[in-house]
Order: C-alpha cells, then sequence, then structure tokens
C-alpha cells in the first residue's frame, strides 16, 4: 500500500505559483499590512508590484526596506510614492533621510509634518532582524549603535565584557522582492547586486511575491548549485512583460540596446 510521496504527492507539492498580472498578485493585500521592498537603490526593487500596490490603495501599511526612495531621476515606482499616496503610516528604514545634502527625499515633509512615522535601523542589523524572523529566532544582541541615540531607553547587556543592544526580529506580512529567473515552484536566481535583501525579506515574510526578469522556467532548468533563494519561501511569481507594460527594462531587453 501507498502511503504517501509518489508522483501525484510531488506534482501537487510543485504546483505552479505564476499568477496572471501585477494586480492579481497584491490584490488581497489588506489594510494595516507589514510589507517589506527588497533592492539596495535600483537593483532588485520590485517596481512592477509597488506601481500595482499603489493602484490597489491599501492604506495604513508599515513598509520596510533599505530607503524610502526618491532621489533617482527619472524617478521610479518607490516606497515614497505610497508615502505620498496616503497609503503609509510607518517607514522602517536604513536610510529615512538622503545621504547627500543635495538630495531631498519625498518622505522627508511628511516625517516632519507628523502625516508618517519613521523608525530608523542601521543598515546591518535591519538584514539581521529581518534574517531571525525567517529563522524563527526571536531577538538578538548587537553591539551596532550602543552608545548612540538610536539606544537611549533600550535593554543592553555586557557580554564577554562588551556592551550588547538587544533587537527584536522583523516578520513580514509580505515582500515584494525582483529576481532575474526563477522557476514555476519559485526557487530564484539573482543578478549580482539583484541580491541584496531579497532573499533574506523573502524568509521574514508569510507571502512572497516576486517578479521576474525572464520567462519563467519549469522545474528542473535551474540548476540547483545556483538557487540564490529556494521556492519554499516563494507564494507568487510573475514574470516582468516587455515595454511599454513592465517597467523598468530586463537585462535581455537592456542587452538590445
Amino acid at each position: 500500500m501507498q502511503t504517501g510521496g509518489g508522483p501525484c504527492d510531488t506534482k501537487m507539492a510543485l504546483k505552479s505559483k505564476q499568477v496572471g498580472s501585477f494586480r492579481e498578485a497584491i490584490a488581497d493585500i489588506p489594510d494595516g499590512s507589514t510589507i517589506g521592498f527588497g533592492g539596495f537603490a535600483m537593483p532588485g526593487v520590485a517596481f512592477n508590484l509597488i506601481k500595482a500596490l499603489l493602484e490597489q490603495g491599501a492604506k495604513r501599511l508599515t513598509l520596510v526596506g533599505n530607503t524610502t526612495g526618491g532621489a533617482a531621476v527619472p524617478r521610479m515606482p518607490d516606497m515614497g510614492m505610497l508615502v505620498e499616496n496616503g497609503q503609509v503610516a510607518k517607514v522602517i528604514c536604513a536610510f529615512t533621510a538622503a545621504t547627500r545634502p543635495t538630495d531631498v527625499l519625498p518622505f522627508t515633509k511628511y516625517y516632519e509634518s507628523g502625516e508618517c512615522e519613521a523608525e530608523l535601523v542601521p543598515q546591518g542589523t535591519l538584514a539581521e532582524r529581518l534574517r531571525a524572523a525567517g529563522a524563527g529566532i526571536p531577538a538578538f544582541y548587537t553591539p551596532t549603535a550602543v552608545g548612540t541615540e538610536l539606544a537611549e531607553g533600550r535593554e543592553t547587556r555586557v557580554i564577554n565584557g562588551r556592551e550588547y543592544l538587544l533587537e527584536y526580529a522583523l516578520p513580514l506580512d509580505y515582500a515584494f522582492i525582483r529576481a532575474v529567473r526563477a522557476d514555476t515552484f519559485g526557487n530564484l536566481q539573482f543578478h549580482r547586486a539583484q541580491r541584496n535583501f531579497n532573499p533574506v525579506m523573502a524568509m521574514a515574510a508569510r507571502t512572497t511575491i516576486v517578479e521576474v526578469d525572464e520567462p519563467i522556467v519549469p522545474v528542473g532548468e535551474i540548476d540547483p548549485d545556483q538557487v540564490h533563494c529556494s521556492g519554499i519561501f516563494v507564494k507568487r511569481l510573475i514574470q516582468v512583460p516587455p515595454e511599454p507594460e513592465g517597467i523598468w527594462p530586463t537585462r535581455r531587453q537592456e542587452r538590445r540596446r
């Protein structure tokens, strides 16, 4: 008698996660969600999913990312646009302000007017809080930010003669990430710097949604040694269509220019 693990079980387990549109991919995101946005500057940012969320209109969101965006020209869909659209209650970022005095982030005026909260988190700490959430670690100690304003009123502990600050894991309801290649199960490859925060955000989220540059391939087409993020962390996939429907050209389109 067969007790499990047969062909039917495998087929069901590897059911395609591809959806038909960006609108469909984010349609069920409710008000009050916590959403992580992968990317470092341009590489790895899910521009099309952000645009779809702008159109969907969910409100009172908490957004997590490296920066709110808005300094680059021409401007692409970013967290700052969601703030400007009145959809955001709070951002958690490594850079809540511009890195150069000549740059002004659109987010700044909303924070200064009290329309949106901001939590500043050191970049490495942000990555580790996300990784901890994915690994089931509720909290950890780090020397980063000890002795600064970020540590005021917070728990510290001396370990082996050095002071450490307690930081808590940062779980996400959703993560928006971008990969160069995926199979139908959601195994992902990133192109160079595109990887950045994306794998840890995928781990930290209950629902990871991925936009993919190249055509999504059948399971088995990607060498297991070349998988940068396992499909077990991915819930939905959508391929970026050619311009003008898709925002930001794929690497293949860039090579043709």
